[in-house]
């Protein structure tokens, strides 16, 4: 079977060549390891691996260097792998990786200890699979949960304001509920406190509150 041929870019040397070692042992190539973003894309561009092992922040700048190497690589180069290692779950990042689709995958670097877990992953990716970090997983339902502000909202006042989202004014929600047009009103006043949306020259409330429901997950 034709071993897989891998790139690692990591400016932690001892991290990276460790990472080289376990995967020579696990019978996967490793055809080139770099420091930063730049010397990334060259070496991939030279070698077109089957897969690339990225940190999400490298030099100069030690923030999204990365991912926007990834980025570039996913543009160009759309067969070959990438699985981003992150120090700490960054949800944002993350989603933004993991929507690119298939031969993806983003794992915190604490996985890397568990030597099977982590050159599975790499297969699996390499097969066209995706690799989502549980961690990561946990963090999205926590931050959907914790986030929602239309929970705080009694099932009418949802009612309401989803009608208020169809565009209805006071008038036509009080037809649609079969209450009069002075409870709507009563609702209203409500949800816009409730979601924090006071009184500005800039925006109306009522739209905002729409905007806050068709955004809310």
């Amino acid at each position: 079977m034709t071993q897989l041929r891998v790139v690692l870019a990591d400016d932690d040397v001892l991290l990276r060549q460790g990472l080289a070692s376990l995967l020579e042992r696990s019978e996967v190539s490793v055809v080139g390891q770099v420091g930063d973003g730049q010397a990334l894309l060259r070496l991939v561009r030279e070698t077109e691996p089957d897969l690339v092992v990225v940190d999400i922040r490298m030099p100069p700048t030690n923030t999204t260097e990365g991912l926007e190497a990834a980025r570039v690589i996913r543009r160009e180069l759309p067969g070959v792998g990438i699985l981003v290692l992150s120090a700490h779950v960054e949800v944002e990042h993350a989603m933004e990786l993991l929507a690119g689709g298939r031969r993806i995958g983003y794992l915190l670097k604490s996985r890397v200890a568990d030597v099977e877990e982590f050159v599975e992953a790499i297969r699996r990716i390499a097969k066209g699979g995706s690799v989502v970090d549980p961690a990561l997983i946990q963090e999205l339902v926590s931050v959907q949960r914790r986030e929602n502000p239309l929970d705080v909202l009694s099932d009418r006042e949802r009612e309401v304001l989803a009608l208020m989202a169809e565009g209805r004014s006071n008038v036509g929600i009080a037809r649609r509920l079969w209450v009069t047009e002075g409870t709507v009103e009563k609702h209203v006043h409500s949800i816009l406190g409730k979601l924090g949306l006071s009184e500005t020259d800039d925006d109306h409330r009522r739209v905002r509150a729409v905007l806050t429901f068709l955004q809310a997950p």
